[in-house]
């Protein structure tokens, strides 16, 4: 079974899943639609509005997001990446242990499922350009300001 619930933030309605265990995706949308919420999408809807308002910098919430396991691994890296820091896809690759798997970082930053929690808005150029992001790049502008990071 999903579980759906909606959270209307400053920069657009996010979609929160869960399958009854965890949180399987957070995904900006266009609009809301009808819920079915539980205990976990509740429950991430609340630390969302917590986040937005600026009472919250990091969430404690079970995720289960689903990849590969290369995929996997460089969203538990991203998870590491403090509030109001961030760090680049070479960065990440080294921290994985492949230094030469920017692209590879890339692309799995790419298919992140869940939005904002697992930080992927935080991963930047090596020259600290804003690049890509699933949200759009106003979005990952305005989350960065958002958590007082300083963009060169």
């Amino acid at each position: 079974m999903t579980y759906v619930s909606y959270y209307e933030s400053p920069i657009g309605y996010i979609r929160i899943l869960s399958n009854g265990k965890a949180i399987k995706e957070i995904k900006f949308m266009d609009s809301d639609g009808p819920e079915d919420p539980d205990v976990h999408t509740e429950s991430a809807r609340t630390q969302l509005r917590e986040y937005f308002e600026g009472n919250r910098d990091s969430f404690q919430l079970d995720l289960e997001p689903e990849g590969t396991e290369f995929e996997r691994s460089v969203w538990r890296s991203l998870l590491e990446i403090p509030n109001g820091k961030t760090c680049s896809y070479g960065d990440i690759a080294k921290k994985i242990g492949d230094p030469k798997a920017s692209q590879a970082v890339g692309r799995a930053n790419s298919k992140n499922p869940i939005a904002v929690i697992i930080p992927c808005h935080r991963v930047i150029s090596s020259d600290n350009k804003l690049t890509g992001y699933a949200g759009g790049l106003e979005r990952k502008e305005w989350l960065l300001k958002h958590e007082g990071t300083l963009l060169i």
